[in-house]
């Protein structure tokens, strides 16, 4: 057990965490590692608890090249995970420059992981990814009014179509215990310029605005957000299986993009509604819809009055007979 004398708490609760994660695993594992003190104890961890389980672990270290000197910073950190036991590599990556620095750095940083999954064998890329980070993630979904997909934040674990399983073990530690963990075990973590940049909203958020709830509303705010988003990814999975089976009955292939039933789209109640509009429009041309997008074209089942086609980013949506078709613009 974790109980033993000389283990620090924080220690013992990251590595719990980890070793759950690690339970999952058929093969080797990836880490991602920034250097910054979640990504640092998670390696730590999992260095520990994939060497006792008998798995292989590699950290990888993604270098954006955003910064002066970052090619240093990763290669410190790579270092900082030999000395823990990990293999380790890293991985330069090109980010582009839509939309906005932040999710381009994001896209590159996920590709980049994936690649290098395939590389070393890993079904499963450890993300240290903390409670906070989670809390935060659901104030600025709320804040953009991004729906209840948005605000259920960050799950435990997703895997895409391709590609690795993305866990994230720390979902459930606090920010203050990975700071602990690498203070307890001697580590010396980076500390990211970028994350006290108040450019960046969710910098403004973690120092600003968190602190306010926690003094104003008391502390346990950033538990409940994330408990909160819990509970909200559960209805969406929920809605999710809802959805699926609809669609099968009431979504057809149409001459360049796929047709909905009016009747049976207007049978359904709004959330339902809206949420089938949304799913099918971006599994079909990868297009996310505004509210104000979702709601016009649900109104060519519930409201019609002759309206006429509505256009969306590279294609449009029209009411066609007892059907609403969503086609390639050049279809029209």
């Amino acid at each position: 057990m974790d109980h033993r004398p000389g283990l620090d708490p924080s220690v013992a609760e990251v590595r719990r965490a980890v070793r759950a994660a690690l339970e999952r695993a058929d093969g080797p594992v990836a880490v991602a590692l920034s250097g910054g003190p979640d990504s640092l104890a998670l390696a730590a961890a999992t260095a520990f608890e994939a060497a006792r389980a008998g798995i292989r672990a590699e950290a990888v270290v993604i270098d954006h090249g955003l910064q002066e000197g970052s090619d240093a910073v990763a290669a410190a950190a790579a270092e900082k995970a030999r000395a823990l036991g990990l293999g380790a590599r890293v991985v330069r990556v090109e980010v582009g420059s839509t939309d906005g620095p932040e999710a381009a750095a994001r896209a590159a940083r996920y590709a980049g992981l994936a690649a290098a999954a395939v590389e070393i064998g890993a079904d499963v890329v450890l993300l240290g990814h903390t409670l906070d980070d989670q809390a935060e993630t659901v104030l600025l979904g709320l804040a953009r009014g991004s729906g209840g997909l948005s605000l259920a934040g960050m799950p435990a674990e997703r895997r895409d179509a391709t590609g690795p399983i993305w866990a994230r073990p720390l979902l459930a530690v606090r920010r203050h215990t990975t700071v602990a963990a690498c203070a307890a075990q001697g580590l010396d973590p980076w500390t990211d310029p970028h994350n006290a940049d108040p450019a960046y909203s969710r910098v403004r958020v973690r120092n600003r605005v968190m602190p306010v709830l926690e003094t104003e509303l008391g502390p346990g705010v950033a538990e409940a957000l994330a408990r909160t988003a819990e509970q909200l990814r559960e209805d969406a999975e929920a809605f999710q299986d809802m959805i699926d089976e609809t669609i099968e009955d009431i979504v057809e292939h149409a001459e360049a993009g796929i047709s909905i039933s009016v009747a049976a789209l207007a049978a359904n109640p709004a959330a339902l509604r809206n949420r089938i509009v949304r799913y099918v429009v971006d599994s079909e041309f990868g297009v996310s819809l505004s509210r104000a997008q979702t709601l016009e074209i649900a109104r060519l089942a519930t409201d019609w009055k002759g309206q006429g086609p509505i256009d969306l980013p590279g294609c449009l949506a029209r009411r066609v007979g007892a059907r609403i078709e969503v086609v390639a613009r050049t279809a029209s």
